[in-house]
């Protein structure tokens, strides 16, 4: 009988054990579990990695007041302009994996600055949970008043017939407006010299000034210079036109294939946000890309919304490494 007793003594002992091991992790796992099924329980920080008043700030604010108003809490907009934006996603890479910061984040930062930087204060691919490809505002062809060519053809025409003679404009070393710069060089075949300036503005400036003959610049900004006539969009590397710009034809149409290039923005948060939690902030953001007024705000501006899975952003950003990783190599691009 002690024998028997002294088996089973231990063996409910091990029970005991393990049942208060699980009601401890229970009880561990609670408030994770309330807290996702609260979300969000308090003020969401949307951080943008540019200075207030720019392009992507105003829609970074029109996306924060609408989820501002379906969650019943404020979406304050932390502005972290600087260092091509690695400054601000070395911020949200280090906040709370809880939701409540969110990432309004230009996907060049994720996908060509760790190309380009040889450290960072982030990994591109650890530290961020996709939630939802937001836009993209596809780059317009421009050229300024000194080149005659009326179409993107006759654009080409030219510059092949004077290689290494033509200067194109971006607004600064691997940014995406240098980037598409160098992927027509690449596809059309053409020598051309790239002059970078610190910034968009300084850029147009130059293009309007005949010191450079041709700029890919986002459609928001180009549709001003051509509607009032002092540059003219020969292609737009969207798959369709946009509505602000009907006159204006895709680079398919005028002649290249499959040309596509913009400023795609996404929304993605810190890895290890509760996947309930990701799964509520996508389902907000679809909402808020389906109200009318939303989407017609956005095409003013030339920007295209998209929307979709966080899977379908994942696979995004696994398509643009490929197209942009062998041009960046090839080039030698970097990072002044």
């Amino acid at each position: 009988m002690q024998t028997s007793g002294a088996r089973v003594v231990p063996r409910a002992l091990a029970v005991a054990r393990a049942l208060a091991s699980a009601a401890s992790a229970l009880v561990l796992l609670a408030p994770a579990a309330a807290q996702t099924q609260t979300f969000p329980n308090r003020a969401v920080r949307m951080v943008v990695p540019f200075p207030a008043g720019g392009g992507s700030d105003l829609a970074a604010r029109r996306l924060g007041e609408r989820l501002g108003n379906a969650w019943k809490q404020p979406v304050v907009i932390q502005n972290l302009g600087g260092g091509a934006g690695n400054v601000a996603a070395g911020v949200v890479a280090g906040s709370e994996p809880d939701g409540h910061t969110i990432f309004f984040v230009s996907l060049a930062i994720l996908v060509v600055n760790p190309m380009l930087y040889g450290k960072l204060p982030f990994d591109a691919d650890r530290d961020f949970a996709p939630v939802v490809l937001l836009a993209e505002t596809p780059h317009v062809l421009l050229v300024g008043p000194g080149v005659s060519a009326q179409n993107l053809r006759d654009f080409i025409a030219h510059a092949r017939a004077n290689p290494g003679k033509l200067n194109f404009a971006s607004g600064g070393q691997g940014t995406t407006l240098h980037l598409a710069g160098e992927l027509l060089k690449s596809v059309a075949g053409l020598q051309m010299q790239h002059i970078p300036y610190k910034g968009a503005a300084p850029a147009l400036t130059a293009l309007i000034a005949d010191e450079v003959q041709m700029f890919m610049d986002n459609a928001s900004s180009a549709v001003g210079h051509i509607r009032n006539g002092r540059l003219r969009g020969l292609a737009v590397a969207s798959a369709s036109r946009l509505a602000i710009l009907a006159e204006v034809p895709t680079f398919e149409e005028a002649g290249i294939a499959n040309f596509r290039t913009g400023v795609p923005h996404g929304i993605v948060v810190r890895a290890g946000v509760p996947g309930a939690t990701v799964q509520t902030i996508n389902r907000a953001i679809n909402r808020v890309i389906e109200e009318a007024e939303f989407r017609k705000q956005n095409a003013a501006v030339g920007t295209q919304l998209i929307g979709g899975t966080p899977e379908q952003l994942t696979a995004y950003l696994a398509q643009e490494k490929a197209k942009w990783r062998p041009l960046v190599q090839k080039q030698g691009i970097k990072a002044f």
